[in-house]
């Protein structure tokens, strides 16, 4: 089998710049705050780590796992919150961490959920953004990187849960996405 997914897109040194500028800008806009990380599971958990052992401050950490894609390459549009945070964080800043953004449908209702608990603010940090298919309005408030179409695999992201631990992100060739070589 031919362990190389696709093109390379972003690779592992580009991704690791980028984290290293978000950090720096994250950390700059939490000095002095309470502040809650909220990795989003399974995906953005590369992105995650390497993001807040870089942040200048000490956030207090939880995760979430939210579904809304199954074996497919394209969103099945209900949401399922698999696991819900455990912290309190009401009157605190809050900042969701996510791998990749497309429709926008599953943050939106995730945020929509944490807004109930009164957080003091409530912000979204993505590596990927895929504005143009956004499909409800959402802010992103920081950005690793903004794309086009493709479907992306690697540095956490998955296809089927394949791919997931390389060390770049690649755009998945389109034969693997209709089943031939997985």
């Amino acid at each position: 089998m031919n362990n190389i997914p696709g093109k390379i897109l972003f690779d592992r040194h580009e991704i690791d710049r980028r984290v290293n500028e978000l950090a720096e800008e994250i950390g700059h806009d939490y000095t002095g705050k309470d502040m809650v990380v909220v990795g989003i599971l399974k995906v953005a958990f590369m992105f995650f780590a390497d993001l807040i052992r870089r942040l200048p401050n000490q956030p207090a950490i939880d995760f979430a796992r939210l579904a809304s894609y199954g074996s497919d390459s394209t969103g099945s549009g209900s949401v399922e919150i698999r696991k819900d945070i455990e912290i309190s964080i009401e009157g605190r800043d809050v900042l969701i961490i996510e791998d990749i953004i497309d429709t926008g449908i599953t943050v939106n209702a995730f945020i929509e959920q944490l807004k109930k608990r009164r957080p003091r603010s409530l912000r979204v940090c993505t590596l990927l953004d895929k504005r143009e298919r956004r499909e409800v309005e959402l802010p992103v408030d920081y950005a690793g990187f903004i794309i086009d179409g493709g479907f992306v695999v690697g540095y956490g992201l998955d296809y089927d849960e394949k791919y997931r631990c390389l060390p770049d992100i690649y755009i998945l060739d389109e034969e693997r996405l209709s089943g031939g070589g997985l």
